[in-house]
C-alpha cells in the first residue's frame, strides 16, 4: 500500500506594475536623507530643551550635527534636481502620466469620500492610478521640501544671499525652514504613515507592483482601464488568423 502525497495547488495572482526601479531608489534616498535631516535639525531648533542641550553640549558636537545635516541636505538637493530633471524630460517626450497631476476628478473623489465618512453614501469612490490622498501627499511633500531647500541654502550661505537680498531674508528663512520642517515631520508621521502602514500595508514602493486584488479594491478605475486596453490589444484585427 503506497502513501499518496497530498497535492499542493499553487495559485498564481496577477500583478500590475506600480513603480519602476528608479522611482524606488528615489524614494529610498528621500526617506534616508529626510530622516537624517529631521534627526539632526530638530535638536538645533529646540536648543532650550534639556535633551537638545545634552546632544549639543559642546561646540564640537554642534559642528558634527551641522556637518551631517549639510551632507543630508546635499543628498536631498541632488535627488530633487534629478527628480525635476527627469520629470521635465518625460514631459518633453510625453512619457509622464497625466494621472500624476490633480484634476477635478480628485475634487469629486474627495467630496465622495467625505460623504462616505459621514454615512451619506454607502460606497467609497473608485480611484485611478493615484487617488486624491496620494496626490496630496506627493505635492505637499514636494513643495514643502522645495521651500526647505531654498530657505536652507539661504541660512547656509547668508553672506552670498544678502549681497542681493535685504538682510531680513535671513531670519525669515530661519523661521520658514524650521516651521516647514515641523509641518513636514508631522504630515509624514501622521498622514502618510497612516495611509501607507495603518489603513493598509502598501509595499508597492519597495516591490514595484500591486496585486490584482489590491488593484480591484484601491484602484478599480485604473484596473478597469488596463483590462479594457488588454482586451482591445488581444482583439485587434491584425492578430486574428
Amino acid at each position: 500500500m503506497t502513501d499518496k502525497k497530498p497535492q499542493v495547488q499553487i495559485q498564481q495572482e496577477r500583478t500590475y506594475p506600480r513603480f519602476d526601479l528608479g522611482q524606488r531608489w528615489e524614494h529610498g534616498l528621500l526617506v534616508i536623507s529626510a530622516t537624517v535631516l529631521m534627526l539632526t535639525g530638530l535638536p538645533q531648533k529646540f536648543r532650550d530643551l534639556s535633551w537638545s542641550q545634552y546632544l549639543l553640549s559642546t561646540p564640537h558636537r554642534l559642528e558634527i550635527f551641522q556637518q551631517i545635516h549639510h551632507i543630508a541636505a546635499l543628498v536631498l538637493i541632488l535627488e530633487a534636481l534629478y527628480h525635476i530633471g527627469k520629470a521635465i524630460y518625460q514631459l518633453s517626450k510625453r512619457k509622464l502620466s497625466a494621472e500624476f497631476f490633480p484634476t477635478m476628478q480628485d475634487v469629486k473623489d474627495a467630496g465622495h469620500m467625505l460623504q462616505y465618512l459621514f454615512f451619506l453614501r454607502k460606497d467609497k469612490p473608485k480611484y485611478g492610478k493615484y487617488n486624491f490622498e496620494q496626490k496630496v501627499t506627493y505635492w505637499v511633500v514636494f513643495l514643502g521640501f522645495l521651500l526647505m531647500i531654498i530657505s536652507g541654502l539661504i541660512i547656509w550661505f547668508p553672506i552670498f544671499f544678502t549681497d542681493y537680498l535685504p538682510g531680513g531674508i535671513i531670519p525669515a528663512a530661519k523661521l520658514m525652514h524650521s516651521t516647514e520642517a515641523m509641518v513636514a515631520t508631522i504630515f509624514i508621521l501622521i498622514w502618510h504613515f497612516y495611509h501607507v502602514h495603518i489603513e493598509r500595508l502598501n509595499l508597492s514602493i519597495f516591490t514595484g507592483r500591486l496585486s490584482e486584488k489590491e488593484m480591484k479594491v484601491y484602484h478599480s478605475r485604473e484596473y478597469e482601464r488596463l483590462n479594457r486596453k488588454s482586451s482591445k490589444e488581444i482583439n485587434k484585427p491584425g492578430d486574428r488568423k
